[in-house]
């Protein structure tokens, strides 16, 4: 994950508030590890980061526990981690902005699920609040099938990454085998999959107005600029 190009999210999201409202409160759905969360808490928002699983919060905690007091603005940044599923997520209080970046909403595989998604992230939003998201379009899974498989080979890591594609509903399924180096010296291996279904665009923007949402943008790859037939990743912009 160390090439995922998170300055370029930050940069969206940024140049997405700069348009919408720039927020104080923000929740990043589907926050991993942290590595949005985090340098968002450390430019002063107060941010809640969300996650299904209780490993990535527990490294996101430490992350921040880590972060010197001095890299955070005085009395404001702030975060609170919480575990919830993105499908049926809530606040007690509502939010000025949520975001949901690294194609978080393409592992719900389901329709259904992504308008759960999309209907309980209207519900935790201030009036004028943002929604700011970005998914995989169906011919980047196209791509992905047409040129894995993908090989990584370094000192201390190495995988073997290969993709079986399901046309009919346009779902990927990404299969790696990974060997890594340890304190010893001596490499292990271990093996994780991942599934993911891209959804055609205008879809998308149907199901976000169908959750309530009045006013809906499309944009593309990090930018403030119109999707078109080879944009790689599709930004959202919905406004309650």
């Amino acid at each position: 994950m160390e090439d995922m190009p998170y300055a370029e999210w930050l940069g969206f999201a940024r140049a997405g508030w700069s348009r919408y409202g720039m927020p104080g409160t923000v929740v990043d759905l589907g926050c991993g590890t942290g590595s949005l969360s985090i340098p968002l808490a450390r430019s002063g928002f107060h941010v809640y980061g969300i996650d299904l699983s209780a490993d990535m919060l527990s490294v996101a905690r430490s992350k921040w526990e880590e972060t010197p007091q001095q890299a955070i603005r005085p009395r404001t940044g702030t975060i609170r981690w919480l575990q919830q599923d993105m499908r049926r997520w809530e606040m007690a209080e509502p939010v000025d902005s949520v975001i949901s970046f690294c194609d978080c909403l393409n592992y719900l595989t389901e329709e259904a699920d992504v308008e759960a998604a999309f209907r309980a992230t209207f519900a935790a939003l201030k009036p004028g609040g943002s929604f700011l998201f970005d998914m995989h379009p169906p011919k980047q899974f196209v791509r992905y099938a047409e040129e894995q498989p993908f090989v990584l080979d370094e000192r201390d890591i190495a995988y073997i990454w290969t993709c079986d594609f399901e046309q009919s509903r346009c779902q990927i399924e990404h299969n790696l085998t990974i060997f890594a180096r340890d304190r010893n010296a001596s490499f292990y291996r271990f093996e994780e999959t991942h599934r993911q279904r891209a959804y055609d665009p205008d879809w998308v923007e149907g199901a976000l107005k169908r959750a309530g949402f009045d006013t809906v943008d499309r944009y593309a790859d990090f930018e403030l600029k119109p999707a078109d037939a080879n944009s790689e990743r599709l930004f959202f912009a919905a406004i309650k």
